[in-house]
């Protein structure tokens, strides 16, 4: 059975958080998009929605974090070459997100970290293919 993640993050512009990923590459898909939210393709079932804070609240009872004064999640994504890892992590950086960690390198395992505009953690690791524990 083909299954699809959906992680959704409350942003405060829409606009600004479009404009921060599609300069890190990554593409939306206007089927999934109004004034209101946006739907990033991370993969071929990943999926990263961005909806405007008071949209967000909508889908909750609870108050919606603020990601700069907390931690909600880490959204962790595994990409092909430590070359590619760098690369995501340095134009993040440059298009003005903050690093979140400091550069793991595991040997086996290389992972970089950074918190987005709205103060959301993304972590970006390369994983060897004969790593133990590696799918």
């Amino acid at each position: 059975m083909p299954t699809r993640i959906f992680v959704n993050l409350p942003v405060k512009s829409l606009d600004r958080s479009v404009a921060f990923f599609a300069h890190l590459g990554y593409t939306f898909d206007p089927r999934f998009t109004d004034k209101n939210a946006t739907c990033m393709v991370v993969g071929e079932n990943i999926f990263v929605m961005l909806l405007v804070e008071s949209f967000f609240q909508t889908f909750t009872t609870k108050p919606v974090a603020d990601a700069h004064r907390t931690t909600e999640a880490i959204v962790c994504i595994e990409v092909d070459s430590r070359a590619a890892v760098d690369s995501l992590v340095d134009k993040a950086l440059a298009f003005g997100a903050t690093r979140s960690s400091e550069t793991r390198d595991y040997g086996s395992m290389y992972q970089r970290g950074y918190q987005d505009l709205d103060g959301h953690l993304w972590e970006l690791l390369h994983m060897k293919p004969d790593a133990e524990g590696a799918p």
